[in-house]
């Protein structure tokens, strides 16, 4: 029996109402996976491919031969857009067959999750954070809730691959499992996953099952990509919009951004008009900046404002508000998001998405790409690459194109190689310790240590924590009174402990900053991190307003709005890069090939920067003079394994080379003065790396490395621990040194 024909009645009527013509091959594959198995599943494939139909046809038909008596699939996303984009769908799907479909995150209202607590039944949309607080809250009633569990969905899994919240998921399905005596398949879905069996083995970990990984062979798709640079500080530079053979649908206005203003965003302003865009950044402060001088030209110009704003720390008002200008097709708005919009959601007829600078992961390339391209579209993707212009004076590395060549990076590792980054799943997680271990015992009550120890050190993601760090870290949870021993010997959330958890903050484990709402008249506009002065300005939702009032025993800020420019902040945005990505970025400088996505200014300032490196030698020689004692080190090394790099002539090496003024711009270059010359340089860190010695060598002294929401909490003996054996690649550093050992000696 093919797919179609076993799948349910109202499945085949749906797809007959949606003029499907064929079933495509993931979902071929998933139902023959679901159907005929009993494995867990993930279903890799491009975005826009129906994974989710994939997954939800077969489970749908299988609740319909036999309806759970609990809730029978839950679906983890990582957004709540996801999710309420993803209701919307299910609902539509499920209504003929009567499977009720529930979404519980922050933003869902009281009287729908009450429904769902009286009857659990049909398939429950949530986020890890709701799913931790409903662990934590309904702990006694999830037998009930979950006593027929069968399926766990878990969309966008790469996302929740790569840190804390991830792990959170595992930790969470496990618990919920135990608690409600069930063992249900997982299904996870992605369209950018770069080690698939690493994927599986994290998806199906602490179970018995295996993971099946189904070869989709899916048709090529033709990209429409252009990546253009501008010097965000000078004017009048060459209009590039008449140089259209990478991208022939490029408009063919002439740039006229105003005066003074900023010629990348004058790019962008020209080439939105009259069309549904999405303008992706990497950070929610530049989210805010680049809507605001988006919105400051409509103003010049006398337009009318087509600009929108989505990030975390809006309210969901004006999410909600793009999300569904976005989805109408007869409205013409851009809107300009960080990662919010790059997962998932279907937002219509979207002709093309920008980006700003490069992002820093191929696998977030390939999401916001994704966005566009669907509904017989093809994707399409403007980078706009923006620099200052450099000094006359300035020293070798502040000429080098870093973004420019690391979006070139980006894109061709994908094409050359199909290459997408790895899962990172040989940490040391002491933060997400913590909040389990304080989450478990919220719930449970009073537990003996061996018991809370059992439930805890069994999570599977917990697999390289010893039990002599478990104990390390409940004394120092003692000693500071989250936890408190009872009469009997059990241990108790202590009062320190229950500040943590009562607060609506503790069931997500990313990182958070203090943040003030803001309000103008009854409109909660979203947070800020730190309000400045009565009388001084704030920028959210893409305008400038003046703080007229901050309660701060309530943490709001009351403002009207003005005009003007000023700068956001909601917190720090690292990002990290993969050393596969500094390689090509390298390989960019100092090979011949050109790039057909490439637009005239781009190409020009490539060809600028492959001459200069030419003539220093920078691509050949990672250690170059910049005048007298002063060098540049180029590692070419990813985040990570450039932090243990940096920790090892600082800590390991200093005194022997003479080194001093130590400054990184990470993860390119690190400037210093030494005393010696190349050659013995290179055999020092040869040396050096060839001594074994404790990668805890490597932190500071008096250095506690806090990186994690938790790890404040944690003793300062394991987050140093955590640091050096989970997050520094020393085994990446040392195999550069052994290069440059064979290379330079």
């Amino acid at each position: 029996m093919n797919a179609f024909d076993r799948y349910a009645p109202f499945i085949q009527d749906f797809i007959y109402r949606n003029n499907w013509e064929s079933l495509r091959a993931i979902q071929t594959a998933a139902a023959d996976a679901i159907f005929n198995t009993d494995e867990h599943l993930l279903l890799s494939a491009s975005t826009a491919s129906g994974k989710t139909e994939a997954a939800f046809f077969p489970i749908l038909t299988l609740f319909s031969e036999d309806m759970p008596r609990s809730v029978g699939a839950v679906y983890i996303g990582p957004l709540k857009a996801l999710i309420n984009d993803q209701f919307a769908r299910l609902t539509e799907l499920c209504e003929e067959a009567d499977i009720p479909v529930w979404h519980w995150h922050g933003d869902a209202a009281q009287s729908h999750k009450a429904r769902m607590l009286k009857h659990p039944s049909g398939i429950l949309q949530i986020t890890p954070e709701s799913l931790e607080a409903m662990l934590l809250r309904k702990h006694a009633l999830i037998p009930k809730l979950f006593g027929d569990l069968r399926f766990v969905v878990i969309d966008e899994v790469h996302s929740l691959m790569r840190g804390d919240r991830g792990g959170q998921t595992l930790c969470l399905i496990e618990r919920l499992s135990k608690l409600a005596g069930v063992e249900p398949r997982r299904i996870g879905l992605s369209a950018t996953i770069g080690d698939l069996e690493a994927a599986g083995e994290f998806l199906s970990a602490g179970t018995k099952r295996r993971t099946l990984i189904p070869k989709i062979n899916a048709p090529g798709v033709k990209w429409r990509l252009s990546m253009e640079h501008f010097y965000i500080s000078q004017q009048n530079q060459p209009d590039s919009s008449a140089d259209v053979e990478a991208l022939p649908v490029l408009d063919d206005k002439t740039d006229t951004a105003p005066e003074h203003a900023d010629e990348g965003m004058g790019y962008v302003f020209e080439h939105t008009r009259g069309k549904k865009c999405l303008v992706f950044v990497n950070s929610r402060e530049e989210c805010e900046a680049v809507t605001t001088t988006l919105r400051s030209y409509c103003e010049a110009k006398h337009e009318p404002d087509r600009f929108m704003i989505h990030h975390g720390n809006l309210s969901a008002a004006l999410r909600e508000t793009a999300e569904a200008a976005m989805k109408d097709d007869d409205i013409f708005m851009t809107t300009c998001t960080t990662a919010t919009l790059e997962l998932g959601i279907d937002i219509g007829r979207l002709e093309r998405a920008f980006q700003i600078d490069a992002p820093f992961t191929v696998s977030s390339f390939l999401q916001r790409m994704g966005r566009t391209g669907r509904r017989g579209l093809p994707p399409e993707m403007w980078f706009v690459i923006r620099e200052e212009l450099p000094e006359p004076r300035s020293m070798l590395p502040e000429t080098i194109p870093w973004k420019l060549l690391q979006g070139i990076a980006l894109v061709q590792v994908y094409v050359e190689e199909r290459w997408v980054e790895p899962p990172k799943l040989d940490r040391l997680p002491f933060s997400l310790l913590y909040h389990q271990t304080m989450s478990t015992l919220a719930s449970c009550g009073e537990l003996t240590p061996a018991q809370l120890a059992s439930r805890v050190l069994t999570l599977r993601y917990f697999h390289r924590i010893s039990q002599d760090d478990f104990r390390i870290l409940l004394r120092h949870l003692l000693e500071t009174e989250h936890i408190q021993r009872t009469e009997e010997g059990g241990l108790i959330v202590g009062l320190a402990g229950e500040r943590v958890i009562n607060s609506f903050k503790f069931y997500a484990v990313f990182q958070e900053n203090e943040e003030y709402t803001v309000r103008y008249d009854s409109q909660e506009l979203g947070t800020i991190v730190s309000p400045p002065p009565i009388g001084e300005k704030v920028a959210i939702a893409g305008h400038v307003w003046v703080v007229e009032d901050i309660d701060h025993k309530r943490r709001i800020v009351y403002c009207s709005l003005i005009k003007g420019k000023v700068p956001a902040y909601f917190g720090d945005c690292p990002g990290d890069i993969n050393t596969k990505i500094l390689l090509r970025m390298k390989q960019a400088l100092s090979e011949d090939k050109s790039y057909p996505y490439l637009m005239k200014n781009a190409v020009l300032r490539l060809a600028q920067a492959r001459t200069s490196a030419r003539n220093s030698g920078v691509t050949e020689q990672p250690l170059i003079c910049l005048g007298g004692n002063m060098w540049a080190l180029f590692p070419w090394l990813g985040t990570y394994a450039f932090f243990a790099m940096e920790r090892f002539l600082k800590l390991r090496c200093a005194e022997r080379l003479g080194l001093r003024g130590m400054d990184s711009a990470r993860p390119y270059y690190i400037q210093f003065t030494m005393k010696v010359q190349p050659e013995e340089f290179f055999r020092v860190l040869a040396e050096e790396a060839a001594v074994e010695f404790d990668p805890l060598e490597l932190v500071y002294p008096n250095e506690v490395p806090m990186f994690e929401k938790y790890d404040q909490f944690v003793p300062p003996e394991l987050i140093k621990k955590g640091f050096a054996y989970g997050i520094l690649d020393i085994s990446g550093m040392k195999e550069r040194i052994a290069e440059w050992s064979d290379m330079f000696i």
